[in-house]
């Protein structure tokens, strides 16, 4: 720490990003706070959950940020990985503002502020579009599995479905997009899916939950009324038959 105190000395006017694990970034600020650098600084973090408090360490003689890509970095990715994605970004001081939404234009990116009070529910957003979206991808391989295919046959397999239906999203909205026997009222192939599913209780219980909003989101695109409630019998009938066996 000595060392940074040293170089940041040499560039009063800097953005210092903390680009640490959520769990770092308080300790360092800390750290940083009782170390003699230079008032003028600003100090920005890259976690998508924490807010500007994290950085309470220092607000009281720097400017305090948050600039969170909202992109899957698994690996090192070229610059333009940062072009047309949202980076959620929240400051201390009006100038700190100005600069990480100029810094996110010239990245390509598109500003939007996340408050603190935002913060979690922004982040859990990310995790289900983004985190969540790989447990689906695996429960998919491990159905294909059932049928004596291996990973990468069933990767090759459902990677441009998955893409296609992520374009159609994206081209005509999350109603429109939505396609398959719930959407047809089809209850017949849903019970053949859940049957066939019996022997894989929770792949079988992740079906069922999905497709209960799969069904709401059905509903909302102009689904029957009645045949949304044949669908809704079938996608709870188990559960309401343990219910009464139970009894």
């Amino acid at each position: 720490m000595p060392a940074l105190a040293r170089a940041l000395k040499q560039t009063p006017r800097a953005r210092v990003f903390l680009t640490v694990p959520d769990r770092l970034v308080a300790p360092i600020a800390s750290t940083i706070a009782r170390s003699e650098v230079p008032r003028g600084l600003a100090f920005v973090h890259t976690s998508g959950a924490l807010g500007l408090e994290a950085l309470g360490a220092l607000r009281a003689r720097h400017a305090a940020g948050s600039f969170h890509p909202l992109q899957s970095f698994p690996k090192p990715r070229r610059p333009d990985a940062f072009r047309g994605i949202v980076i959620g970004w929240d400051a201390s001081t009006e100038a700190l503002a100005k600069n990480l939404v100029r810094l996110a234009r010239d990245l390509g990116a598109a500003p939007r502020r996340v408050k603190d009070a935002d913060r979690a529910l922004y982040h859990s957003a990310a995790a289900f579009a983004s985190n969540y979206l790989i447990v689906l991808f695996h429960e998919a391989a491990a159905i294909l599995e059932q049928i004596g295919w291996n990973e990468r046959q069933s990767v090759a397999t459902l990677a441009p479905l998955m893409q296609g239906v992520i374009e159609n999203v994206s081209q005509s909205g999350i109603q429109k997009a939505l396609t398959g026997p719930i959407r047809r009222g089809d209850v017949a192939t849903v019970s053949r899916h859940l049957q066939a599913l019996a022997g894989r209780p929770q792949i079988e219980a992740v079906y069922r939950m999905l497709g209960a909003v799969a069904l709401e989101i059905a509903v909302e695109s102009g689904l029957d009324p009645k045949a949304a409630g044949q669908m809704k019998v079938a996608l709870t009938r188990k559960r309401a038959a343990t219910r009464r066996n139970v009894r």
